[in-house]
């Protein structure tokens, strides 16, 4: 498995070199050192047939494992660990629905979602995981080298040891080339934080079975594929420090078209003075102090307009999500069989950024969401981030701005659509369609909540905690792969 590295990534490195070069290089490397993509399909397809995993649905009380407080009616696992399903109060004043209680999942430890990276013949690559998750749509996805819970890589389940785990809690002997904890799904988590990790390995490192080395070029093609690069991938991958100046220098010669050549030089930083940083800081900052929510615990049993059916938490209106039980068997993991609660949204979600050019720069237009479960109010979003059927039975006021826009948008303003998973292992089958749009529409005064922003100071957020939503940074990841040449004819080939 063995293919060509492109004579554009395998220019030497110099001492000067920023790790953000680097990386930028690896993107442009379509093929790798030690597999092409036909070469990764037949690796994957044979891991898919190795790593089989047999889901099924059983009511929660039927759960091994898991037991309802009877004080309380949250449902918590033995142990004591892992995550617990509770209940949510939140106040909105002045929002279209001001009031409301939910179910909730409550996951207080922080996990670690890591990627190796090493160099091969001057390019980087990145060590990914086949891995299967009980509420994947599809069965195997490609993860991050190391995906794991504190309650997993400590053995709370009795299994066996997280494969280069140690590489990620003692880091000291490499180099770091992204740190940072981030959050999760703020509707269906309670401040719940993953910490996302790079780390660069000079040394040989074995590739067990179930793993294999990419360059960030043929990540970024995977990301075209339906629910093949997992969330948790998709969230580190956002991570890394990608904007550098001279990035259009490494295309080897004009990008391709004028959206392209927006979208790298939007990724420069420098490029554009629309809005400094501090400027779109102080904005945010303002955003979440001036709002008076209110989140407020509660126990599963007070969650009113929630019932227990069919062995599962449902909401009366039919609408939202559900808590569902299921019994897992697998191959290849840590534990062979398991029992668990999972949320399961009643609709796919729609995530899309609308973008346009101004002045030869690619601007983004991000929303302050706020979501019940973040630690700090409210994150950066994309400009839309919802399930558009949640609102038939909600009132009209609340249905999202520019969602018409984006449902509506022609073919030719379509710059990336894929449609991809949501974590598998809390989620059953929750896929959103991520959407890059370019508005011809006359936006020069966003609503209230929204601002135009740059690649490069979305990338600078990257570096910190908490301004990202999860939701936006899978959108940043699939932004970097149409600045490196992706576009959107090649998708369908990449589909298959």
């Amino acid at each position: 498995m063995t293919a060509t590295v492109p004579s554009a990534a395998r220019r030497p490195e110099s001492p000067g070199d920023s790790p953000s070069l680097r990386i930028a290089r690896s993107a442009l490397a379509t093929s790798g050192h030690l597999a092409d993509l036909d070469a990764f399909h037949d690796w994957f397809t044979d891991c898919g047939r190795r790593f089989a995993m047999e889901v099924g649905v059983v009511p929660l009380d039927a759960l091994r494992g898991w037991r309802t407080d009877p004080a309380t009616g949250d449902l918590r696992h033995e142990s004591g660990r892992f995550y617990t399903v509770t209940g949510l109060e939140v106040h909105t004043p002045g929002a279209p629905v001001s009031r409301w209680r939910q179910p909730i999942l409550d996951q207080p430890e922080v996990g670690v979602l890591g990627i190796l990276a090493k160099e091969f013949d001057g390019v980087l690559h990145f060590l990914m995981q086949a891995k299967n998750e009980p509420g994947n749509p599809g069965g195997l996805q490609l993860s991050p080298t190391v995906q794991a819970t504190r309650s997993n890589f400590t053995r709370v389940h009795g299994g066996s040891r997280v494969p280069y785990l140690d590489h990620f809690l003692d880091s000291s002997r490499h180099q770091v080339l992204a740190d940072v904890r981030q959050s999760e799904q703020g509707a269906w988590f309670y401040r719940k934080r993953n910490r996302n990790m790079v780390v660069l390995v000079t040394e040989d490192v074995e590739t067990l079975d179930g793993f294999c080395w990419l360059t960030l070029g043929q990540l970024h093609r995977l990301l075209a594929v339906d629910d093949l690069v997992n969330m948790d991938a998709r969230t580190v991958l956002s991570c890394l420090p990608f904007a550098a100046a001279g990035l259009s220098d490494l295309h080897g010669g004009p990008a391709p078209d004028p959206f392209t050549a927006a979208l790298v030089r939007s990724c420069e930083p420098g490029a554009t003075d629309r809005q400094e940083t501090r400027e779109l800081l102080n904005w945010l900052s303002g955003f979440r102090s001036g709002r008076e929510d209110r989140v407020l615990p509660v126990p599963l049993r007070d969650v009113d307009r929630w019932r227990v059916t069919d062995g599962r938490i449902v909401h009366e209106d039919g609408a939202f999500f559900s808590v569902m039980g299921v019994t897992v068997s697998a191959a290849g993991r840590e534990v062979r069989s398991w029992s668990q609660p999972l949320i399961e949204p009643c609709d796919q979600g729609v995530c899309a950024f609308l973008v346009r050019q101004r002045e030869g720069v690619l601007h983004l237009l991000v929303q302050a969401k706020a979501q019940p479960g973040f630690v700090d109010t409210a994150e950066l979003a994309p400009t839309v981030q919802c399930t558009p059927s949640n609102y038939d039975v909600l009132p009209p006021g609340a249905r999202p701005p520019y969602l018409a826009e984006v449902l509506s948008a022609r073919p030719d303003q379509i710059r990336f659509d894929t449609v991809l998973a949501e974590e598998g292992g809390r989620f059953f089958r929750a896929r959103n369609r991520y959407v890059v749009v370019e508005t011809d529409e006359d936006h020069d005064t966003p609503r209230d909540g929204y601002r135009w922003v740059t690649m490069a100071q979305l990338s600078e957020l990257l570096c910190h905690s908490h301004y990202l939503n999860v939701e936006a940074r899978s959108l940043v990841a699939c932004l970097h792969a149409l600045s490196a040449g992706l576009r959107p004819d090649l998708e369908t080939a990449f589909r298959h």
